[in-house]
């Protein structure tokens, strides 16, 4: 697609403003006092209140607001559509953005299974527009400063790559929203578990320090997907990817920690390790011959990202196509037996922040076990783990 250079701001419509969107409202209210972008509408079934709308500060111009996005972006001539709508909306309103020519920062996870990705990128393709999907992580300057220090043999040659979240939820957490837990809805694929979706960065930046993020890339996936919450999904699971490069990655994470922690990946080398705690953009070289480095990196916007795309030319982050290998994943979980529900012996009840939450006792100790060791639940002899890997 031929672009012309731009220095006015562009015009963005947000689809989505409210829960986990209005952290993209907020975002796109900065950018709009850097000058980057203009908020030109904002598409939600309820128009948001002028105290929802404070955000964007007293001087702003108030957005127009529709609960038809196709409507909103040919009223608003947006350059831009940012959608954090449900998982099972994201192929439609992205192909419907993409049919009126504009380009997309689309929330994670891109699609709910591959046949979705696939028309999604399709879409795409034909329109000839910018597809940028919201994996924040893959924005830090950690990632490629992991790449080059591995390129370099600074651990040696990589054995594996682990990734571990021991996050807390309460029950109310699958109640944000009518589709939260759900594997299907009405019909429609959704996979909202927890490798799929709270802590799906952890599987996507492991797959891009090892340079396998396209669907190609992909030559098997075993999992494991257990609950203990009254939902349909998985809130405490492992994955072990196998890529056609001879890697191995294995993901262990769980909504049912017993303290929150922060989510990391970790590279294991036959001379040392680094690990990356993706949210705080922090790393830990450990090797051989030499004392441990932690190391602060910056981190790329993806929104800003999109703009220097469409302006400049600059690469985009995370295109569609580079989340070929996380939506494989995704597509294992959407085709895998359901999660199993572990016996009531296995967990116990706290009172959480807003209401009951359920805790696995020991949990925490076993996801980091998993990046350790890259080993699965039933290999680390998690007394209700059953019989171990599944192969989809």
């Amino acid at each position: 697609m031929t672009r012309t250079k731009m220095t006015e701001p562009l015009p963005v419509v947000l689809a989505g403003a409210r829960g986990h969107g209005n952290w993209h409202l907020r975002n796109i209210a900065r950018l709009s006092a850097a000058g980057v972008v203009r908020l030109a509408g904002i598409c939600e079934l309820k128009p948001l209140t002028p105290e929802e709308l404070a955000v964007l500060g007293d001087d702003a111009a108030a957005p127009e607001q529709s609960a038809d996005l196709g409507e909103l972006l040919a009223r608003t001539g947006a350059r831009i559509a940012v959608v954090c709508t449900p998982i099972h909306t994201h192929a439609e309103l992205g192909l419907l953005a993409a049919g009126h020519g504009v380009h997309l920062l689309l929330e994670k996870p891109p699609t709910p299974s591959m046949a979705a990705f696939e028309q999604l990128a399709a879409g795409v393709a034909k329109a000839g527009t910018a597809c940028q999907i919201g994996f924040q992580s893959l924005g830090s300057h950690a990632v490629e400063a992991i790449r080059g220090l591995v390129a370099d043999g600074a651990i040696g040659a990589v054995r594996g790559i682990g990734a571990a979240g021991a996050w807390v939820r309460d029950e109310a957490y699958w109640r944000r929203a009518p589709w939260g837990g759900h594997r299907t809805l009405d019909g429609r694929e959704v996979v909202d578990g927890v490798l799929t979706n709270p802590l799906a960065h952890a599987t996507a930046t492991a797959l891009r320090i090892e340079g396998s993020d396209r669907a190609e890339d992909i030559a098997g996936v075993d999992l494991e997907l257990y609950r203990i919450n009254d939902i349909a999904a998985d809130d405490t699971s492992c994955a072990r990817i196998r890529t056609t490069a001879g890697g191995l990655i294995v993901t262990s994470v769980t909504l049912c920690a017993e303290r929150p922690g922060e989510p990391y990946v970790v590279v294991h080398g036959e001379r040392g390790r680094i690990t990356f705690w993706y949210k705080a953009d922090e790393v830990l070289i450990e090797r051989e011959g030499h004392e441990p480095e932690t190391v602060r990196h910056g981190r790329t916007d993806l929104l800003e990202n999109l703009v220097a795309h469409l302006r400049d030319d600059e690469p985009l982050l995370v295109p569609l196509e580079r989340t070929g290998a996380f939506t494989r994943l995704v597509e294992a979980v959407r085709t895998a037996p359901e999660p199993v529900e572990l016996p009531a012996d296995a967990w116990r009840s706290e009172p959480g922040e807003r209401g009951p939450r359920r805790v696995i006792p020991g949990v925490d100790e076993l996801t980091a076990r998993g990046a350790a060791e890259l080993a699965g639940f039933a290999e680390l002899g998690a007394p209700w783990a059953g019989k171990g890997w599944g192969s989809v």
